[in-house]
């Protein structure tokens, strides 16, 4: 009896995946926000409402290994500009991808840009 019902729910599940084809992204979608530290509701703000998040706290990045901060960021799910059947997270506006690597390159090399010394001209030798 368990088989028939699984069964069932499966042909459920894939007739869904048909006729809503951003249910699989959505999905994923889910589950990615949940693997970033988001509640439940959040998750749902995000996805279902496609509404904007204005966040502070930590985020957490699995290819990083580390949480990074968030202070009044901007976080809204949008369509990929390149694929309209995947969903992007951004962050102001940035793929959280970038957004990822722009705060790791922060932390690893510094904020602070090379500034060049100011070198006095010593004139001409002769």
């Amino acid at each position: 009896m368990k088989e028939k019902e699984l069964s069932r729910l499966a042909r459920i599940i894939d007739k869904a995946f048909r006729w809503f084809p951003m249910f699989r992204e959505m999905l994923r979608m889910e589950k990615f926000c949940a693997m970033l530290g988001f509640s439940k509701e959040m998750t749902e703000s995000l996805i279902v409402k496609k509404e904007a998040l204005k966040c502070s706290g930590k985020i957490y990045s699995e290819q990083h290994r580390r949480n990074f901060d968030i202070k009044d960021d901007i976080l809204r799910v949008e369509n990929d500009p390149d694929d309209e059947s995947r969903l992007n997270l951004t962050i102001n506006r940035k793929p959280i991808a970038d957004w990822f690597r722009e705060q790791w390159h922060r932390l690893r090399y510094g904020a602070r840009v090379p500034q060049q010394e100011e070198r006095k001209s010593r004139g001409f030798k002769l």
